[in-house]
């Protein structure tokens, strides 16, 4: 990488770790150009050479939580060889990496207040896509190791994943441990069920 080229990305770092800090501080709607602009020292072309505008900027950090997230994951995932065990993994994951990110609250705010650029829509649809489909890969693989029963991949997988999903609303408002708790039971039901074996 040239020198040009490498302050380009340590300049584009150095925005995206401030306006990060901002949003998570101020909220979406809370955090101007202008503040980003008083934090980093750099200048409003600066920024919207890198970013384009604000919206795009917030897209580009929620992209990398994304990828953050899921490297973190492909590293831990061999600790737990089982599928019972990968999902209680995932609970943890979630719980530590999801619910008290810095964007989390921010996030909301952005959806909210950018919710009819279609863009965004589209860029929500795939995202909860590519959940579906993670959670489907799972669980084909549990199948085809016949640790699950035979079944529709895909609709246990959109369940799932509207739960774990569902989960994550609620733990941001409660502990820690509580909420760790409250996934570990809901993915014993989903694996168990509720009623007794003779019903």
């Amino acid at each position: 990488m040239n020198k040009k080229k490498l302050q380009s990305e340590q300049t584009k770092k150095c925005i995206a770790e401030a306006a990060m800090q901002l949003f998570a501080q101020k909220g979406y709607k809370g955090t101007s150009i202008e503040d980003i602009v008083a934090a980093t020292g750099k200048s409003k072309g600066n920024i919207y050479y890198h970013f384009g505008n604000k919206e795009q900027l917030f897209q580009y950090l929620l992209d990398e939580w994304d990828r953050d997230w899921r490297e973190k994951w492909k590293q831990k995932e061999s600790q737990w060889p089982t599928f019972a065990e990968k999902l209680l993994g995932l609970a943890e994951h979630i719980v530590t990496n999801d619910v008290n990110h810095p964007l989390t609250n921010a996030m909301d705010e952005f959806l909210n207040s950018e919710w009819n650029n279609s863009e965004v829509q589209e860029r929500v649809t795939k995202f909860y896509s590519d959940q579906i489909a993670f959670f489907q890969e799972m669980i084909q693989t549990a199948m085809d190791d016949g640790e699950l029963q035979q079944d529709q991949a895909q609709m246990l997988a959109v369940i799932l994943g509207a739960m774990i999903m569902g989960l994550g609303e609620i733990s941001r408002r409660i502990q820690f441990q509580e909420a760790l708790k409250l996934y570990h039971k809901a993915i014993d039901v989903f694996l168990h069920g509720t009623l007794t074996r003779d019903s």
